[in-house]
């Protein structure tokens, strides 16, 4: 059996930030003071559960916080009144906003002065949640070309568009292309997809074209692993989405020649290679 994993799977610069301020914020902080994270630092439960073990307790309800206490902002960043409520409350706050994520949040702040966002993401998540937050209110967020032919746009409503970081850069091409015939006006764009996503999309679509078997290790709740698998399944090349080596089940790399492996923003390299070796393994 061959294994062709990605160059580009795994921790992305921003997930790799945000461990390294909590793991700095653990050392200074230790045995002094309680740290928050507010929600799950990354969307990945081995790593939170890690923390969790090592005393960081991840929260979504900011009341039980009291003077003192150190709160870490996760990598997705956390909607502005919530920043604020807890600048009040007089609390360390440790940002850990991926960069490209503070970027987008400070663009969307800026164009919807004069501009009704457009934005191509999952309303539930939290990091659209942060970036919504930086309107005037006047926003639409929509997660798929299909769903945004179903909104009601006005032709006279000034409109803007960006991306959740981690979406589909081809869909958000065929998206752009979309209002540029139906909204009939000139629009800004900000193109907030970041490098790392599409480096990983598009390397695992040319992996897609060798292989037998493409496996997609992360998360089952990473907004950005779920769509690479989407991504992938896209190719028509068998795919399946795991956590670890323990979701796969053997009978379905039975036969296979070449597999390709690649992984979330918010996998750990541990876990791809137990993933690996698990394969050559049952090889």
């Amino acid at each position: 059996m061959q294994i062709i994993r990605g160059r580009h799977a795994g921790f992305c610069m921003g997930v790799a930030l945000a461990l390294k301020k909590l793991d700095h914020t653990i050392e200074e902080f230790e045995n002094s003071q309680k740290i928050y994270t507010l929600g799950p630092i990354i969307h990945n439960r081995q790593v939170t559960d890690r923390y969790k073990n090592l005393g960081v307790v991840p929260i979504e309800n900011i009341d039980r916080l009291q003077k003192g206490d150190v709160v870490v902002i996760r990598a997705h960043g956390v909607p502005k009144e919530l920043e604020e409520d807890l600048q009040k409350k007089g609390v360390t706050i440790i940002d850990a906003t991926c960069p490209k994520v503070k970027k987008a949040q400070k663009l969307i702040e800026e164009y919807s002065k004069k501009y009704t966002l457009l934005l191509y993401g999952e309303k539930d998540h939290p990091e659209v949640k942060g970036l919504i937050s930086r309107t005037n209110g006047n926003f639409l967020v929509f997660s798929s070309k299909n769903e945004l032919k179903n909104l009601a746009l006005d032709v006279s409503t000034k409109y803007f568009l960006a991306a959740q970081t981690t979406q589909d850069k081809e869909e958000f091409l065929e998206i752009i292309e979309y209002l540029k015939n139906n909204i009939r006006q000139d629009f800004p764009i900000l193109h907030t997809i970041c490098t790392a996503t599409r480096q990983r999309q598009q390397e695992a679509i040319e992996i897609a074209k060798k292989v037998d078997l493409m496996i997609v290790i992360g998360g089952f709740h990473s907004g950005n692993t779920r769509r690479l698998f989407q991504v992938v399944k896209n190719t028509n090349t068998p795919c399946i989405h795991i956590e670890t080596y323990k979701d796969l089940p053997k009978d379905i790399i039975k036969n296979k020649e070449v597999i390709g492996i690649t992984a979330g923003a918010s996998t750990p390299d541990y876990i791809i290679d137990e993933v690996e070796q698990f394969l050559l393994t049952a090889s």
